[in-house]
């Protein structure tokens, strides 16, 4: 396990890895607003370029509540990524409870023009306890 990204897959020659902090400053538990960042990194180990197209999310809250997010790109990008090269991005979650997790999947394209699917790990949301 690595201690940056402590959470990670492979897909074929893709591996995707996680890492995730609480914002307590970006959250407000009295109103019910806990607010996560997550930092990801894809890494292409394999010998062809890989474009990635579409994202799917499925963020699940604390109670059991299910979202499911679909959409072009990554941030406003849809990076190719070289053999032996990564592509990093940071992005944030926001839920209505103190804990939940999110996994998913990267829909990406190689420079043969295969489409396939690459596994984001499941990562869980957990706000640290508040002591008062």
């Amino acid at each position: 396990m690595d201690a940056l990204f402590p959470h990670s897959a492979r897909t074929g020659d893709v591996i995707v890895r996680v890492s995730v902090s609480f914002l307590p400053e970006q959250s407000e538990p009295a109103r019910g607003h806990w607010f996560w960042a997550y930092h990801i990194r894809i890494e292409n180990g394999g010998s062809r370029p890989v474009q990635l197209l579409t994202r799917e999310w499925i963020i699940s809250d604390g109670r059991g509540g299910r979202n499911e997010v679909r959409g072009e790109g990554v941030v406003g990008e849809q990076p190719v990524i070289e053999p032996g090269a990564a592509f990093d991005y940071v992005s944030g979650c926001p839920l209505p409870t103190p804990t939940g997790s999110m996994q998913g999947r990267y829909f990406m394209v190689g420079a043969d023009g295969e489409r396939f699917a690459v596994d984001i790990p499941r990562f869980p949301l957990i706000a640290p306890a508040v002591t008062s």
